[in-house]
């Protein structure tokens, strides 16, 4: 495959360095100083053509046709200047600019304005093929952060971002858990979570857990659309997280960089990324190895990931690429310990002989065509080929490993494909210019599951049976077809409105065999499910300054019952065979903006309602023994606050510094996420017992999210010191206080941890990094598992340390 893989890209470079490549424009870009602007955008106004400026202003756009164009250079920070020309073939044209600064309003995507702010973006209004007016949304820059980006730090990650819940208990930093406003952190799920705008779960309507996460190191930035994105990408209740990769360097020909990091526990990771432009052709490729043996005992982990990216400019008006990306993993599994064993060693293991690997290979082209300045088209078809294993023992935490005894192995294969068509146009009624969004979807999914079988006695990553064949085998295939509509109506330049709707068709068929009873099948009755539904959505927005704005949105959301619903984990939890899908909506009303380049802030109140969420109870049964249920809890409602603010006294006060400069940031929220009227019975010493969910809290939603942290910086010098001080939370629905003796349910406690990370950028090429995680060794936990890799409690990780260098040519 690698062989292949080089052969494309040389044949290509060969075709674009031979052809076309004469007829080209040239020059710099400068400020009113004559001093060089880097990394500013140059490109050909309704064309698909454009590059950015190098480390010393210039800029070079290759393989043109002779023809009339207008150049545009742009940036954050710069005032747009067109300047149109003409050229004949085989010319080569000098064009100059020189620029200046301009303060950008709210309709251009956000950035840091002064050196010690470096908070998070937020969306442009019309970004690329979506609209994102009216809705509350953040954009995470990687760039921005002190962060162990090696470990994939979650806690770090998004710190800034107000409202997000993080499970902490894979220490590999391949399973991202998050969440937001009382929704699970499981894998996710509550996501619509994409690369590069598309789908790398196995189903985000039907099997939506994330066990791919990119490297961070890669990531150039995570966009976030609460709940009011579920209009343009799929019907969830949390929204859009979208992890944008790295696009190949438009400025030069050749770019190489290699970040290596070594650290606690024998953390070892090497990134190592080329890319660049080369006339019509654009190309990136990274590969990461990523080693260690954890913070608990039987904890060790092995990844490898890969990506490659080719863009070409066909002409002016048509861009095609293709995209492949691929994991391999190997990670040990430490298991999870009852609540007396966390308080005796929270670092130990009584599951020396758990293991998991998910391969990953997520393949994908798309195409882009500019019919005019105001008019485009996209185009993009995905597939993922991917696997989930899991080899061990997993019965209760109480029961002993002796070691000898067989262990199971659950597997899953994940076979899907989808496309996405979406168009873009902006057009003019009453005299306004307004924005029009719409597009297509279609999606297939299948997922062949195979669990309980009998595996090996031996402690190492097999997953081979040692006799007989998977008891369940089952097999799910989710197809989804969608269309959605949105469009913003400007009446003035301060204030718009959008409206849109989405219409969904999902169509679910389960079949199989799900067990043995006495040797014998248990055959399954092909169950089908077929739904379509119509959700719709609106909001609006209006500018109290350039920079501020109030903006309000509301939006119907819908959850079909999940393939993980419908399979209970390998434990004894017991699922409603009459499950039914969820829908709701997402209300938001909040006020951001910024103050001058020194005062970020964005507040909001948020209203979720969830209607017959799917979660889990414990009940007691006839035997007095106590289980999971996992069924339909009728109503839940999340409210509260959520608050986004970054300060830097120095420029505020001072405006320049020759010390350096400081920003202070908060990030706060306050979730109330309840049950309403939910009777449940349950027999206690052979007596129904009557109760009701009503006022209960959510499972897994700490009621208070609160990240407080300080950085300073100089040159090229930077440190931040973060305070995470998050509430406690329930396991299960019930609320249940005490911890049952296999510590899948009872209270999650709250906790506090502090982090510190630095970095220092010198000689233009070079860089080090270093920090400590967990700088207090805090022992807390964040998940009790009712299944795989538990059960019981997970501990989060203690103190560890990362040292890091890096290069870029």
């Amino acid at each position: 495959m690698k062989s292949s893989i080089s052969t494309i890209l040389l044949l290509l470079v060969v075709w674009v360095t031979a052809f076309g490549q004469k007829t080209m424009i040239i020059g710099k870009v400068r400020d009113k100083a004559q001093q060089a602007i880097i990394g500013a955008n140059v490109t050909l106004k309704g064309t698909v053509r454009g590059v950015q400026s190098n480390s010393n202003g210039e800029y070079i756009i290759k393989g043109l046709k002779a023809g009339n164009y207008v150049v545009v250079v742009s940036g954050v920070g710069l005032k747009n200047q067109e300047i149109a020309t003409f050229l004949q073939e085989n010319e080569l044209k000098t064009l100059d600019f020189t620029v200046e600064e301009e303060i950008y309003t709210l309709k251009d995507v956000k950035v840091a304005g002064s050196k010690g702010v470096r908070g998070n973006e937020h969306l442009a209004e019309v970004d690329g093929y979506t609209i994102n007016a009216t809705k509350k949304n953040e954009v995470i820059k990687l760039d921005n952060l002190n962060a162990n980006l090696a470990m994939n730090n979650s806690r770090q990650i998004f710190s800034r971002t107000p409202g997000i819940s993080v499970w902490e208990n894979d220490g590999s930093g391949v399973q991202l858990g998050v969440a937001s406003r009382g929704l699970s952190p499981n894998r996710s799920w509550e996501f619509n979570t994409r690369m590069n705008g598309y789908d790398i779960t196995p189903d985000p309507m039907g099997y939506p857990e994330a066990y791919y996460t990119p490297p961070m190191e890669v990531v150039d930035r995570i966009e976030i659309v609460r709940g009011a994105s579920s209009l343009q990408y799929g019907s969830q209740f949390g929204g859009l997280m979208n992890f944008v990769l790295r696009k190949p360097d438009i400025s030069t020909r050749f770019t190489v960089e290699s970040q290596n990091t070594t650290g606690s526990n024998g953390l070892f990771s090497t990134f190592n990324y080329i890319g660049g432009t080369e006339g019509r052709l654009s190309y990136t490729a990274y590969y990461q190895k990523r080693m260690g043996n954890g913070w608990r005992q039987n904890s060790r982990f092995d990844t490898d990931h890969a990506h490659l990216e080719l863009s070409y400019a066909i002409s002016n008006k048509l861009k095609v690429g293709v995209e492949a990306t691929y994991m391999m993993t190997e990670i040990q599994q430490a298991g999870g310990l009852t609540d007396a064993q966390f308080a005796q060693d929270s670092r130990q293991s009584l599951r020396s002989r758990n293991w998991f690997s998910t391969p990953w290979f997520i393949p994908s082209i798309n195409a882009e065509y500019i019919f005019s300045p105001k008019t485009k088209l996209s185009f993009k078809a995905f597939s993922t080929i991917a696997e989930r294993n899991s080899v061990g023992n997993v019965r209760a935490i109480t029961e002993d490993d002796n070691l000898t005894s067989l262990r199971q192995v659950d597997r899953d294969f994940y076979t899907t494909f989808g496309s996405e068509l979406r168009l873009l146009s902006d057009y003019k009624f009453l005299g306004k210019e307004n924005t029009l969004a719409t597009g297509l979807r279609y999606f297939r999914g299948h997922i062949d599951r195979k669990q309980q079988g009998r595996g090996t006695s031996k402690t190492t990553m097999d997953f081979d049976l040692s006799e007989g064949v998977y008891p369940r085998d089952l097999d799910f295939t989710n197809t989804n077809q969608a269309a959605f509509v949105e469009n913003i109506f400007r009446f003035n330049n301060k204030f718009l409105m959008t409206l849109g709707a989405r219409v969904e068709n999902i169509t679910s068929t389960m079949e199989g065999q799900f067990g043995l009873t006495n040797g014998n099948p248990t055959l399954l009755s092909p169950i089908t499910r077929n739904r379509s539904f119509m959700i719709f959505g609106g909001g609006l927005e209006y500018h109290i300054t350039p920079q501020t704005e109030f903006y309000s949105n509301i939006s119907q959301a819908y959850r079909p019952v999940l393939i993980s619903d419908l399979t209970p984990p390998a434990t004894t939890d017991i699922i409603d065979e009459n499950l039914k899908d969820a829908r709701g909506y997402n209300f938001d009303f909040g006020y951001r903006g910024k103050v001058g380049n020194y005062l970020n802030f964005d507040v909001d109140y948020f209203y979720v309602n969830y209607g017959n969420r799917i979660g889990t109870i414990t009940q007691t049964n006839a035997e007095n023994q106590r289980y999971q249920f996992r069924t339909n809890l009728g109503r839940s409602v999340s409210q509260g606050f959520e608050g986004y603010v970054e300060f830097d006294p120095v420029t505020a006060f001072f405006k320049k510094s020759k010390i350096g400069y400081v920003s202070v940031f908060a990030s706060v929220a306050y979730i109330d996420a309840t049950y309403r009227n939910f009777k449940t019975t349950s027999v206690v010493n052979g007596q129904v017992v009557e109760g009701n969910l009503s006022g209960k809290r959510v499972e897994n939603a700490p009621r208070k999210i609160n990240r407080f942290g300080v950085t300073y910086n100089k040159k090229g010098f930077s440190v931040t010191w973060q305070l995470s001080d998050i509430g406690k939370a329930y396991a299960d629905a019930s609320n249940t206080e005490a911890a049952n003796s296999a510590a899948t349910t009872g209270v999650i406690p709250a906790y506090t941890v502090q982090d510190i990370s630095a970095s220092f950028k010198f000689l233009k090429h070079y860089n080090l990094k270093a920090g400590v995680n967990n700088l207090t060794d805090e022992r807390y936990f964040t998940r009790r598992a009712g299944g795989y890799p538990g059960p019981g409690l997970m501990p989060a990780d203690g103190r560890t340390f990362y040292v890091s260098a890096g290069v870029k040519f």
